[in-house]
């Protein structure tokens, strides 16, 4: 009787050298799902016939519906090469910009990453993206052009002229690497047709080819032309199958988990790396305590939440207790999983190297679930981008409310890049989101999947707060004025807020010498002595602790941490999140008795005094800008230029090739509700957009204002109580 899938899985995950864990990403519709097909289709799990059709990893009917991938899904598979089996555990990752925190969470599970590339289109901003989310993590890639097809039965080319194309592909590709990677990587992941890192083919047509495979077959490019002058491609499919080429290629040069993790945890976990822990976690080490990070929740109506993620160390074991180190509890895996897409098989136990699901754990994506006590937790997963717009939700009928309340709490964990927001005094359910796609997309989804009748109003933009100098040095006073401190808050380095934004600094709580994060600080222009008191790096603002000799500060500085966090999560400008703010705690007097500087004390007198720090300092408001890149026929040049002034925006750069243009610009989020309609009709809907980058600005002065009481009218604020808050003082 032939052996089940789950039965090999369970064989060879046994052993990690064997396993490769790997993601593939691209630019939306350069066809990851289909080549997923394929791959599954190659290890007999589906239907040879309907690969590349059957879109198995699409299990969403959203997904299907639009024809694009919205969530990660995962499947494990066994591969063979000479006589050797190999485990690979896959994740097919979405393409479209309002979904890459999928791809970014996705890529802190893998070591290893297949990114394809249209043949016909080339490197697109999203390709961009996701390259730099995949070398952020110390994911090593590998290239796959596909759509090989399109060259040579739309554009007619020659073999030369095909070469030419992959040639101009994989340098620019090498370029990116070369910009991005950390050093030691910049040569070492270069991706090369001569060593078999560069695949091409169709994923469609179920081919692909590999120098290697090429030489091993007697193939050449002649020869793929003429199977498709002769429309005999079938036989390609047969003589060079996708998924025997590619997964060659992932087995050759991706790594294992064995080799990953030595370069890969020094980066993401910033523990003692010769502690007990750190060396099971370098090693790789299913005998050392169990380090579990959360990268993606589901919730199964049957099996309640299941928690995927990438198991660094140790053993799971269904019945174990773990501590999860964010969520600050102790609780029992119940249930654990090995993932087949939409399926999952329940398994015993799972070592370390492996893509697992477990039930069990009422937990967030990017939690770390360990058997340590006090064990210092992985790097918070960092998204490249933030959400920028927001929409208010509310339920049609009052009695769904609670209803409404408990599924807005599901979908904040399905989907950590929407930021959800219940305000129990005016009964206001706000939903955040990277774009229109994205809330669309989780309103239906709460519509149909979950059953609540909701509806919704228009987008608002959301800002950041900052501040234009220095201020001066503000009391804040404990109600029974028992405890005094003394808070000041100067603009931060704008050497520091790039290395935040890039990742290089990470957004922590700094609870032990960290020699590492002390010179990144230096680096990005802080004093050497200042950089060893900050406390806590919070959404791109840092908190310094510059007291000397106060007995009881260590008592209290938790207490500073979470008060600086809220306050940084909600400004006294118009309650927007903080932005590129230092503040400093200079001084601070402290009752004797613990009973007298307790919470109830101190959490009025830490906010009190950041509060007033920050509206002496000149505050005021930034807007998201997003840089775009348009593409369309030459012919409308004039008509997108005159768009993008008309929206604030400015126009970066503009490059002609042939009959077609691409334009980038930088446009205010704020004017680019509806922009996908006017771009349409703009351009006889011809014309198509993406988002290469995202930033704040200062937002135009005459424009503050306005916009602040906007704000505070919109979320029930006095708008006189401002004093100095507004800028040029006008209220």
């Amino acid at each position: 009787m032939a052996e089940k899938m789950v039965d090999r899985v369970m064989r060879i995950m046994k052993n990690s050298n064997q396993i490769r864990n790997i993601g593939i990403a691209a630019h939306i519709d350069h066809g990851k799902t289909t080549l997923s097909d394929n791959l599954l289709a190659g290890a007999g799990m589906i239907s040879r016939e309907l690969a590349g059709e059957q879109l198995v990893l699409d299990f969403h009917s959203d997904e299907q519906e639009r024809g694009i991938t919205i969530d990660t899904a995962a499947v494990s598979m066994v591969h063979t090469v000479e006589g050797k089996e190999f485990l690979i555990n896959l994740l097919d990752t979405p393409g479209h910009v309002d979904f890459g925190g999928d791809v970014t969470r996705a890529m802190r599970a893998v070591d290893g990453a297949v990114v394809l590339c249209c043949a016909v289109e080339g490197i697109m901003p999203q390709t961009e993206t996701v390259f730099r989310q995949a070398l952020k993590e110390r994911v090593k890639p590998i290239l796959f052009i596909n759509k090989v097809d399109r060259l040579m039965k739309e554009l007619k080319l020659t073999p030369e002229g095909m070469q030419e194309r992959f040639i101009k592909i994989i340098e620019g590709v090498n370029k990116f690497i070369r910009s991005i990677a950390p050093e030691e990587f910049k040569e070492k992941w270069q991706v090369s047709v001569q060593d078999g890192s560069v695949c091409f083919g169709s994923a469609f047509h179920n081919w692909a080819m590999s120098l290697s495979y090429m030489k091993k077959k007697g193939i050449s490019f002649k020869d793929i032309i003429a199977a498709y002058e002769n429309d005999t491609w079938k036989e390609l499919a047969e003589k060079a199958p996708l998924h025997e080429v590619l997964l060659d290629a992932v087995i050759q040069h991706l790594p294992s988990p064995v080799e990953a993790q030595k370069y890969r945890v020094p980066k993401l976990w910033h523990g003692d790396l010769e502690s007990e822990e750190g060396k099971a976690l370098v090693n790789c080490d299913p005998k050392g305590p169990v380090y579990f990070v959360i990268t993606k929740i589901v919730v199964d109506p049957q099996a309640g939440e299941i928690s995927a993620g990438r198991l660094f160390s140790g053993t799971l074991e269904k019945g174990q207790e773990v501590n999860l180190l964010l969520g600050k509890q102790k609780l029992r895996v119940q249930q654990l999983y090995i993932y087949n897409g939409a399926k999952r098989e329940i398994v015993e136990n799972a070592p370390a190297g492996n893509f697992v699901g477990v039930a069990g754990l009422k937990a967030l994506p990017g939690e770390t679930v360990t058997t340590s006590e006090n064990a210092e937790p992985f790097e918070k997963i960092k998204h490249l981008f933030e959400p920028v717009i927001t929409k208010a939700i509310e339920a049609k009928k009052p009695a769904d409310l609670p209803k409404l309340i408990e599924v807005l709490k599901k979908v904040a964990k399905e989907d950590p890049n929407i930021v959800v927001e219940i305000n129990e005094e005016t009964g206001e359910q706000l939903i955040s989101g990277m774009g229109e796609l994205h809330l669309e997309v989780i309103e239906n989804r709460i519509r149909t999947e979950k059953g609540v009748d909701i509806k919704s109003s228009n987008p608002i933009v959301v800002y950041r707060e900052t501040i234009q100098n220095p201020s001066k040095e503000y009391e804040g006073k404990s109600p029974n004025k028992h405890n005094k401190l003394y808070f000041e808050v100067v603009p931060l380095e704008p050497g520091i807020a790039k290395l935040i934004k890039e990742g290089e600094i990470p957004e922590m709580r700094v609870k032990k010498k960290d020699e590492k994060l002390w010179e990144k600080l230096q680096e990005g222009g802080m004093d050497s002595k200042e950089a060893r008191k900050v406390k806590d790096i919070f959404k791109g603002n840092i908190l310094v602790d510059a007291t000397r000799g106060i007995v009881h500060i260590g008592d209290i500085m938790e207490m500073v941490m979470d008060m600086f966090e809220d306050v940084m999560s909600a400004g006294p400008l118009a309650r927007e999140p903080g932005i590129n703010m230092k503040v400093i705690l200079k001084d601070a007097k402290l009752h004797e008795d613990a009973i007298h500087r307790g919470p109830a004390q101190m959490y009025p007198a830490i906010r009190e005094g950041i509060r007033g720090a920050i509206l002496s300092a000149k505050p005021l408001l930034f807007e998201p800008l997003q840089t775009i890149r348009f593409e369309a026929p030459a012919d409308f040049m004039g008509e997108i230029s005159k768009l993008i002034s008309n929206k604030r925006g400015q126009l970066i750069e503009m490059n002609q090739d042939g009959d077609s243009i691409t334009i980038i610009g930088k446009l205010p989020v704020a004017e680019m509700i509806g922009f996908s309609s006017e771009l349409r009709s703009a351009t006889s809907g011809r014309g198509s957009f993406s988002v290469i980058d995202q930033s704040f600005e200062r937002l135009p002065f005459e424009l503050q204002d306005k916009i602040v009481n906007q704000i505070r009218q919109r979320k029930g604020l006095k708008v006189d109580e401002m004093g100095q808050a507004v800028p040029g003082g006008s209220s």
